[in-house]
């Protein structure tokens, strides 16, 4: 049930109930407790809220739409709106995060920017970001996603962006994170590492949650001026790490509004996983009969990630959140739904978001003619060679 208390700052050593904290070698923990303090001096400091709100605005083209999805809507018998974080600048939600850490980086004296990206996007917004501020970027893929993500890697070069390919394990965003994490250990006096999503070591978590609340704040004033209810009934998003998620729950996680994560069957770390630690967070994880970290799987290269944001994991165990997965079967027939219905292409991991409410309206789980409120986190310009492929 909704409680003011919810997704405010975490408890002590970073702790949303027992999930995240600060797992990470001795030589690191200088470095977080340094982006901690720059950070909570930044977040009480009007001028950095100033230069934020101005980069986002006249840069990434804040705010971003509500819109109405009239003839999916009228198909499917529910009432669904779309927060069209794939028109902000770069293609997807990632960009609000991007500028707030990069700027963040300047005000710390750091040179350059390190990160580690699965479907590019975060990339791609780290290069914009670096290049916009005078910053050098490196960014982590895995050789996996280098070869589905083409484009964007393309684009990172474009931007000035060194990108580094991660041939260990998986070679995908599990690896490429900790080959970013790594890196981080060899260079922190110069270098300042951007993590993409909710996970990670404290302040991580809490603060791209923070970064991203700019989707839910947007949405929630958007909702009270289009809705005679104010807020709408679900709201709805996907998830890998969960970002766009947080950023979208935290503007209504205070209202009746259901919470909806969508996983990938492949990726379920809340439904399939156990608890345990990565990347030096505690939270939810795919894990073998040994306590081992799982290979994940998606046909969306953003969500095929082995675990899952702390914060996620403690609405799942609050019950302030619930959270269903979806098949890559359903992901493609979405695309081509939301496409042919709205003249919309969503990505592939915001497909997710877009699948669930299809099957839930379709099943009658979704009562008739309740609100849907589904964040868009990215534009399918990225996914067109697996979509080619896949239809």
């Amino acid at each position: 049930m909704p409680a003011a208390s919810v997704m405010t700052e975490p408890g002590e050593l970073g702790r949303f109930g027992e999930y995240g904290g600060r797992y990470v070698p001795e030589s690191l923990v200088p470095a977080c407790a340094a982006v901690e303090e720059a950070f909570r001096e930044a977040w009480a400091d009007p001028r950095f809220h100033r230069d934020l709100d101005r980069l986002l605005a006249v840069h990434a083209g804040r705010p971003t739409a509500l819109t109405p999805a009239w003839r999916l809507s009228a198909e499917l018998g529910v009432n669904v709106l779309l927060k069209r974080e794939d028109l902000a600048h770069t293609g997807s939600h990632k960009i609000n995060n991007v500028l707030g850490q990069a700027l963040l980086a300047q005000r710390m004296g750091k040179t350059r920017i390190l990160a580690e990206t699965g479907a590019g996007q975060h990339g791609v917004a780290t290069a914009t970001a670096a290049a916009l501020l005078g910053l050098e970027a490196t960014i982590f893929m895995g050789e996996v996603d280098i070869e589905r993500q083409a484009l964007n890697v393309f684009r990172m070069k474009m931007l000035g962006a060194e990108v580094i390919p991660v041939t260990s394990g998986t070679r995908t965003l599990k690896d490429s994170t900790s080959e970013a994490m790594r890196h981080w250990v060899t260079c922190v006096d110069e270098a300042y590492y951007c993590l993409g999503s909710v996970m990670g070591p404290h302040p991580y978590p809490w603060m791209v949650r923070e970064f991203q609340r700019v989707i839910g704040d947007e949405a929630r004033r958007q909702c009270a001026a289009e809705l005679t209810t104010g807020n709408p009934d679900y709201v709805v998003a996907c998830i890998g790490g969960g970002s766009n998620a947080a950023g979208t729950f935290a503007g209504f996680a205070d209202t009746p509004a259901q919470l909806i994560g969508v996983e990938a069957e492949g990726g379920a770390a809340i439904a399939a996983g156990k608890t345990g630690v990565l990347h030096g967070f505690r939270s939810y994880l795919l894990q073998d009969e040994n306590g081992q970290v799982s290979e994940a799987h998606s046909i969306a290269a953003g969500l095929d990630y082995p675990g899952i944001g702390p914060e996620h994991a403690y609405l799942k165990d609050m019950g302030r959140a619930r959270y269903v997965t979806v098949s890559d079967a359903e992901v493609i027939p979405a695309v081509h739904r939301l496409a042919r219905t709205e003249g919309i292409l969503p990505a592939l991991e915001s497909a997710h978001a877009i699948a669930w409410v299809i099957r839930a309206a379709e099943s009658g789980e979704l009562p008739p003619w309740s609100t849907v409120l589904v964040t868009l986190s990215g534009r399918g310009d990225k996914d067109m060679a697996t979509l080619m492929e896949a239809s």
